[in-house]
Protein backbone atom coordinates (compact mmCIF):
# COMPACT_ATOMS: atom_id res chain seq x y z
CA UNK A 1 0.00 0.00 0.00
CA UNK A 2 1.12 3.49 -0.76
CA UNK A 3 2.28 5.45 2.13
CA UNK A 4 0.08 8.26 1.78
CA UNK A 5 -3.20 6.57 1.69
CA UNK A 6 -1.92 4.03 4.55
CA UNK A 7 -1.94 7.59 6.76
CA UNK A 8 -4.51 8.87 5.52
CA UNK A 9 -6.83 5.89 6.58
CA UNK A 10 -4.51 6.06 10.31
CA UNK A 11 -5.98 10.07 10.00
CA UNK A 12 -9.60 8.57 9.55
CA UNK A 13 -9.01 6.31 12.32
CA UNK A 14 -8.35 8.69 14.50
CA UNK A 15 -10.95 11.41 13.52
CA UNK A 16 -14.14 9.25 12.72
CA UNK A 17 -13.10 5.80 14.99
CA UNK A 18 -15.32 4.85 17.38
CA UNK A 19 -12.98 4.36 20.60
CA UNK A 20 -11.42 0.92 21.37
CA UNK A 21 -12.36 -0.50 18.14
CA UNK A 22 -9.91 -2.32 15.75
CA UNK A 23 -9.31 -1.16 12.35
CA UNK A 24 -7.30 -3.41 9.61
CA UNK A 25 -5.79 -0.96 7.04
CA UNK A 26 -4.85 -2.68 3.90
CA UNK A 27 -5.05 -2.26 -0.13
CA UNK A 28 -8.33 -4.48 -0.88
CA UNK A 29 -5.71 -6.93 -2.52
CA UNK A 30 -4.12 -10.35 -2.21
CA UNK A 31 -0.58 -10.80 -3.59
CA UNK A 32 1.79 -13.65 -3.18
CA UNK A 33 5.37 -12.65 -1.94
CA UNK A 34 6.87 -13.99 -4.99
CA UNK A 35 4.98 -11.72 -7.25
CA UNK A 36 5.06 -8.65 -4.84
CA UNK A 37 8.72 -9.23 -6.38
CA UNK A 38 7.93 -9.80 -9.68
CA UNK A 39 5.76 -6.37 -9.96
CA UNK A 40 8.27 -4.28 -7.75
CA UNK A 41 11.26 -5.42 -10.23
CA UNK A 42 9.11 -4.61 -13.16
CA UNK A 43 8.45 -1.26 -11.77
CA UNK A 44 12.25 -0.96 -11.13
CA UNK A 45 13.35 -1.93 -14.71
CA UNK A 46 10.87 0.12 -16.69
CA UNK A 47 11.85 3.29 -14.49
CA UNK A 48 15.43 2.91 -15.28
CA UNK A 49 14.69 2.11 -18.49
CA UNK A 50 15.82 -1.06 -18.25
CA UNK A 51 14.08 -4.09 -20.56
CA UNK A 52 11.20 -5.74 -19.16
CA UNK A 53 12.54 -8.59 -16.41
CA UNK A 54 16.04 -7.61 -16.71
CA UNK A 55 16.54 -7.86 -13.58
CA UNK A 56 14.61 -11.14 -12.33
CA UNK A 57 17.68 -13.18 -12.20
CA UNK A 58 18.72 -11.02 -9.27
CA UNK A 59 16.00 -13.26 -7.13
CA UNK A 60 17.23 -15.67 -5.17
CA UNK A 61 14.94 -18.68 -4.26
CA UNK A 62 15.37 -19.83 -0.19
CA UNK A 63 14.26 -23.12 1.56
CA UNK A 64 10.62 -22.45 3.01
CA UNK A 65 10.88 -22.44 6.98
CA UNK A 66 8.50 -23.09 9.59
CA UNK A 67 5.59 -20.63 9.49
CA UNK A 68 6.87 -19.43 6.35
CA UNK A 69 4.43 -16.61 4.75
CA UNK A 70 3.45 -17.08 1.05
CA UNK A 71 1.17 -14.56 0.80
CA UNK A 72 -0.02 -11.39 2.92
CA UNK A 73 -3.83 -10.27 3.66
CA UNK A 74 -5.86 -7.97 5.48
CA UNK A 75 -9.33 -7.44 5.72
CA UNK A 76 -9.86 -3.93 5.66
CA UNK A 77 -13.67 -3.92 4.89
CA UNK A 78 -14.65 -2.77 8.44
CA UNK A 79 -12.58 0.50 7.70
CA UNK A 80 -14.29 0.79 4.23
CA UNK A 81 -18.08 0.02 5.74
CA UNK A 82 -17.87 1.87 8.98
CA UNK A 83 -15.29 4.83 8.21
CA UNK A 84 -15.78 5.55 4.32
CA UNK A 85 -11.88 4.77 3.52
CA UNK A 86 -10.20 3.13 0.87
CA UNK A 87 -6.94 3.34 -0.87
CA UNK A 88 -6.60 5.73 -3.18
CA UNK A 89 -4.14 4.35 -5.59
CA UNK A 90 -3.96 0.60 -6.97
CA UNK A 91 -1.15 -1.31 -5.83
CA UNK A 92 1.12 -1.11 -9.00
CA UNK A 93 0.69 2.48 -8.85
CA UNK A 94 1.87 3.30 -5.41
CA UNK A 95 4.62 0.84 -5.96
CA UNK A 96 5.74 3.22 -9.11
CA UNK A 97 5.58 6.41 -6.76
CA UNK A 98 7.75 4.80 -3.83
CA UNK A 99 10.43 3.51 -6.57
CA UNK A 100 11.02 6.75 -8.22
CA UNK A 101 10.65 8.93 -4.48
CA UNK A 102 13.38 6.44 -3.50
CA UNK A 103 15.78 7.05 -6.75
CA UNK A 104 14.84 11.06 -6.04
CA UNK A 105 16.41 10.97 -2.89
CA UNK A 106 19.11 9.07 -2.97
CA UNK A 107 20.72 10.97 0.01
CA UNK A 108 18.28 9.95 2.42
CA UNK A 109 18.43 6.43 1.73
CA UNK A 110 22.47 7.34 2.24
CA UNK A 111 21.95 8.78 5.64
CA UNK A 112 20.00 5.74 6.76
CA UNK A 113 22.39 3.28 5.06
CA UNK A 114 25.56 4.93 7.06
CA UNK A 115 23.88 5.87 9.89
CA UNK A 116 23.85 9.67 10.20
CA UNK A 117 20.33 9.46 11.29
CA UNK A 118 21.62 8.32 14.59
CA UNK A 119 23.59 11.80 14.89
CA UNK A 120 19.90 13.63 14.88
CA UNK A 121 18.50 11.42 17.37
CA UNK A 122 21.19 12.09 19.89
CA UNK A 123 21.54 15.66 19.20
CA UNK A 124 17.65 16.06 19.46
CA UNK A 125 16.84 13.63 22.47
CA UNK A 126 19.49 12.44 24.50
CA UNK A 127 19.27 13.52 28.18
Amino acid sequence: MFVEDHAKAIDVIFHKGKLGETYNIGGFNEWKNIDLIKVLIKTVDRVLGRKEGASEKLITYVKDRAGHDYRYAIDSSKLKNELGWEPSLQFEEGIEKTVKWYLNNKEWIENIVNGDYLTYYKEMYEE
